[in-house]
């Protein structure tokens, strides 16, 4: 080390630091940098003082020169090292100010600079890695890294980086174990350094960035799984050690339940969302920590859009239940089968015999009151898929308070695209409600209550500005029509005599769904108003079924004029048509509407033969 007083080194290393951490609307609007460019030239001159490096840059062994990955230790076993000697603690104070100062570069968006720091430090502490001095500055240097490339969109460099800090985290606690040192102590004097419990607290918090952030390199490789369970135990540590603002755990947390609803992992999913509203129900209650972001500052607004947030979690998670009861249980056109709901209840027991060892194996968040607040949240809605009406019932009620929570928020004037999608599932969990219902009357008016809430959309909406939404909005209206329809045509049947009210409903509904499924047809005709010779893959099964259910709908009005019904059943015939021609044109078209595609094929080959005994019986008379 140089001859300076070793008392002025740490003076300007403290005020380094202290300006580092001054946030950066503190500085004048034309210089957002002015601190941190004070504090790189003190960590310049820190540096200066120090002396040169230990080991000179010729006797760096060959192959060593490059930048990036391999100039990490790949995750491949340390030897401890221990950085004494005063060449050793050269090493480590020089590295200690590298790091600084990478961090800095990175800070003021100069990565190329910032990286050539990070590396330095990588390459003067890695024969002291696993020592108790150096192993959380080494873990840090390589987190940036991993930062670093990340940004780059240099994923797999990224992960090599955070799955050596991983690997070494490990090997230490599980070799060493004692807190170590933190970075900030080099240059402490003995009497100010650490208690062993704040280094803990320290090394621990470092290891728990180290997760977030390979949570997040694995969700860009699209390694759900190892990501999923990464986040979880990022979010755990985070209660662990008190390192958390609640806002933002929360809304991670529920955003994790989504991840596992589409697992079908419903249990872990309730798990994460009744966390979320626990931790969030303490914003404003946990003093500011120093991992407070900026923009949680500004509490209302935010708050109130995380909650709307969460409560969209929960939507999901409830209507996914029950659409996932409703497949389980429904025969091969849609209605409940009362042998499959026998099996699916044989089903539920056994998932509650193993419920207690489920738990055990699962990761839970909290101890204490935290964990009883927790389960508290969650013993109000089950994670066990409902296999009759009042089950059903009970998740409907839950997902529709959260609907009114999430509207709150999400209001149509600023928000057009997240309302319609909460109204949407909203239709949603009325539709799948609807199929546990056994009395068909009461099934009519919770479709009646879809189109309430879902015919005003399209009146509001502009077309051109919202196509995809305006036809996803026809078609459903179009959809609850029809089923509307179905049911009283099945209500209708079941009277000796039909009145003339009930045909008129009947027929009402039918060109109401007509209608609509027309408006849908319409909108993927071209600007000259042909309908495409070839229909685009993500429209092809909704416009199939479309023309499947008009062929459908005009077979089924009700009329006394012979003359009229023939009319419809040539519009019908046309329709089946024109499903069995495109599918021959066009063979992907097939899979999409396998089995409407055999109903049409009977209904043209049958309809003919029908029509000409009409013409017949119309002679006749």
């Amino acid at each position: 080390m140089a001859d300076a007083p070793w008392a002025e080194i740490r003076e300007k290393f403290q005020a380094a630091l202290a300006l580092s951490r001054v946030e950066l609307h503190k500085n004048p609007e034309k210089e957002p940098y002015k601190s941190k460019y004070s504090a790189r030239a003190l960590l310049e001159e820190v540096k200066a003082l120090l002396g040169p490096a230990p080991e000179d840059e010729d006797e760096r062994p060959q192959g060593d020169d490059s930048l990036g990955a391999g100039d990490h230790a790949l995750g491949l076993p340390a030897e401890l090292v221990e950085a004494e000697g005063p060449v050793a603690q050269g090493a480590v104070r020089r590295a200690v100010i590298e790091f600084h100062l990478g961090v800095n570069h990175i800070d003021t968006e100069e990565l190329s600079a910032g990286e050539e720091h990070l590396v330095k430090c990588l390459r003067l502490l890695r024969k002291y890695r696993l020592s108790h001095d150096c192993v959380s500055l080494y873990i840090q240097a390589q987190n940036n890294l991993g930062i670093l490339w990340s940004e780059r969109e240099e994923i797999e460099t990224a992960q090599a980086y955070l799955e050596s800090s991983e690997a070494l985290y490990n090997q230490y606690m599980k070799e060493i174990g004692s807190p170590p040192l933190d970075p900030t102590e080099h240059f402490l004097p003995e009497e100010e350094k650490l208690a062993e419990q704040e280094r803990s607290k320290r090394f621990e918090k470092v290891y728990t960035h180290n997760l977030y952030y390979l949570a997040q390199v694995y969700q860009h490789l699209e390694m759900f799984e190892k990501a999923a369970h990464y986040c979880h135990s990022t979010l755990k540590r985070q209660l662990e050690h008190n390192a958390y603002h609640p806002m933002e755990w929360a809304i991670n947390a529920a955003t994790l339940s989504q991840f596992y609803i589409n697992k079908q992992c419903f249990m872990e999913a309730r798990h994460c969302l009744s966390a979320a509203n626990v931790i969030f129900g303490q914003t404003g209650k946990i003093r500011t920590t120093e991992d407070t972001t900026e923009a949680e500052g500004d509490v209302p607004e935010l708050y109130h859009q995380r909650k709307g947030e969460i409560a969209r979690c929960w939507i999901k998670y409830c209507l996914t239940l029950m659409q996932n009861a409703q497949l389980s249980m429904q025969d091969n056109i849609g209605e409940l089968d009362l042998d499959k709901q026998s099996e699916l209840r044989a089903l539920r027991k056994k998932e509650l015999d193993e419920e207690e060892s489920v738990r055990k194996k699962a990761v839970q968040f909290g101890t204490g009151e935290l964990c009883d607040a927790i389960s508290a949240v969650e013993e109000k809605v089950s994670y066990l898929r409902p296999s009759d009406f009042e089950e059903a019932r009970e998740l409907f009620l839950m997902g529709q308070h959260y609907v009114f929570e999430a509207k709150e928020f999400f209001q149509i004037d600023g928000y057009v695209t997240d309302h319609i999608e909460v109204v949407q599932d909203h239709s949603a969990l009325f539709k799948v409600l609807a199929f546990f219902e056994t009395d068909m009357e009461r099934r009519c008016k919770m479709h009646k209550r879809r189109i309430a809430m879902l015919e005003p959309l399209i009146v509001d909406l502009n077309p051109q500005y919202y196509l995809l939404v305006n036809r996803q909005i026809q078609f459903e209206v179009a959809h609850a029509y029809y089923d509307m329809m179905d049911l009283k045509i099945a209500i209708a049947d079941k009277l000796r005599d039909p009145d003339s009210h009930i045909v008129k409903k009947i027929n009402s509904l039918n060109k109401s769904a007509l209608k609509y499924y027309q408006l849908f047809l319409d909108s993927l005709r071209d600007p000259n108003k042909v309908f495409p010779e070839h229909i685009g893959e993500d429209v092809l099964r909704p416009a199939m079924l479309a023309k499947f259910r008009v062929a459908r709908l005009y077979g089924k009005i009700i009329t006394a004029d012979p003359k009229k019904e023939l009319e419809n059943l040539a519009t019908s015939l046309e329709h089946y048509k024109f499903i069995v021609d495109y599918c021959e044109k066009h063979p992907e078209a097939a899979q999409e509407i396998e089995v409407e595609l055999e109903l049409s094929k009977e209904m043209v080959s049958l309809l003919p033969t029908k029509m000409e005994r009409f013409r017949t019986k119309m002679s006749l008379t």
